[in-house]
């Protein structure tokens, strides 16, 4: 074989290696992009929607705490006391909201967060978040399915429970759920327990971290 035309077929073969590499990069690149920032600084999902759960709404103009929680969270079920004592310090105050986000990891998160949403539809959310929170230890980190504890809970509160058992099995209220949680995901939430003062992400260090950013939300009005 001539040197010229070794040389043609030397160079027509690293082409065609660096074309054929070039195309997978950008293949694997858009398949593995994550959506788009917003480029106005905007958050890319809201902190709180007109369908979210409010427990304590203290009225226009009041400092908002919204928290995105896992029921079966042990971090969440910790905080739960404080928060119960921050509701109770700045009762007529703070608006409170609460979000669903269930870790893929808990296997009865989203069993107790359907009992919530159930509870929910029939007014009695903040009963059963109540129940779900105190009694945590009792079921979480469960390796099998509580949602038979759930429906037991919803029975003690007396709810109806056909409409209960209709609300969980209705895929509306997954639906529901997910709403929330991807909300939460747009917003950067990636763990448990969450909270926006007034639309500000909260870095937790220490459980006074909470009433210190509602403090100062209120002294900067």
């Amino acid at each position: 074989m001539k040197p010229a035309v070794k040389t043609a077929i030397i160079t027509i073969a690293i082409a065609v290696v660096l074309i054929v590499g070039a195309l997978i990069f950008v293949l694997v690149n858009q398949n593995s992009k994550e959506p788009p920032a917003a480029t106005d600084g905007s958050p890319s999902a809201p902190v709180v929607r007109e369908s979210s759960h409010v427990l304590d709404d203290a009225g226009e103009g009041a400092v908002t705490v919204v928290e995105f929680l896992d029921f079966e969270c042990e971090a969440c079920g910790a905080f739960y006391p404080v928060v119960e004592d921050l509701r109770e310090k700045y009762d007529g105050e703070i608006t409170y909201v609460i979000r669903y986000f269930p870790l893929p990891g808990h296997l009865n998160s989203r069993n107790a967060a359907l009992a919530a949403e159930a509870a929910a539809q029939q007014g009695r959310l903040d009963d059963m978040y109540r129940e779900l929170f105190e009694t945590q230890a009792e079921w979480g980190e469960a390796q099998e399915s509580r949602a038979d504890v759930f429906r037991g809970f919803a029975e003690q509160l007396g709810l109806d429970m056909p409409a209960y058992d209709k609300a969980v099995a209705d895929p509306a209220t997954t639906a529901r759920i997910d709403v929330d949680f991807n909300d939460g995901q747009a917003l950067g939430v990636n763990s448990t327990p969450t909270f926006y003062v007034d639309g500000e992400k909260l870095q937790l260090e220490r459980f006074d971290d909470l009433e210190n950013a509602i403090n100062a939300a209120m002294e900067g009005r």
